[in-house]
């Protein structure tokens, strides 16, 4: 089959347009579903709130961890990490997205792309917060139902920062 062909074949076989914003609406819009996102996985220890973050095909790849696909598997690991021993010296985690470093591109049909850098701290007990880590990401966001749903994301480009 042509190239010409197949693209045109994929085209036609797609599912209906999803009216997407623009611009800065669209860009605000996709910040405050990844600020719902971080919120949900570093703040609170809540698997019902990521599993209605996540498509039920999410496709995670991380360059430490590998691949974790589907979204129930996600929201189980994530689920076990977060509910593990408690205690007055647990350490905990902060997200904080690099400022200016956001970028989202519309993708018609499909949802958003955001791609941006993002820092890691830790703190152990109530002690005092350290910087420890950064990363890039570039994550599909497909609009669903009217809700934004990660659905592919790549972390890369993990460092530790000492």
């Amino acid at each position: 089959m042509p190239f010409t062909a197949l693209f045109a074949a994929l085209l036609l076989g797609q599912t209906q347009p999803v009216d997407l914003l623009d611009g800065p609406e669209l860009t605000a819009a996709i910040a405050a579903r990844d600020a719902e996102l971080f919120h949900v996985m570093f703040d609170l220890c809540d698997p019902a709130a990521l599993s209605d973050l996540v498509t039920d095909d999410l496709e995670f790849y991380h360059d430490r961890g590998g691949l974790t696909a589907t979204g129930a598997t996600f929201v189980t690991e994530y689920g076990e990490r977060c509910g593990g021993p408690q205690g007055p010296d647990t350490f905990h985690s902060r997200r904080e997205l690099v400022p200016d470093s956001l970028r989202v591109y519309a993708i018609p049909g499909v949802g958003a792309v955001e791609e941006g850098s993002h820092l890691f701290y830790e703190r152990q007990g109530d002690g005092p917060e350290h910087l420890v880590g950064r990363a890039r990401f570039s994550v599909l966001w497909r609009l669903e139902d009217g809700d934004w749903r990660l659905a592919r994301a790549f972390s890369i480009d993990h460092a530790a920062i000492e």
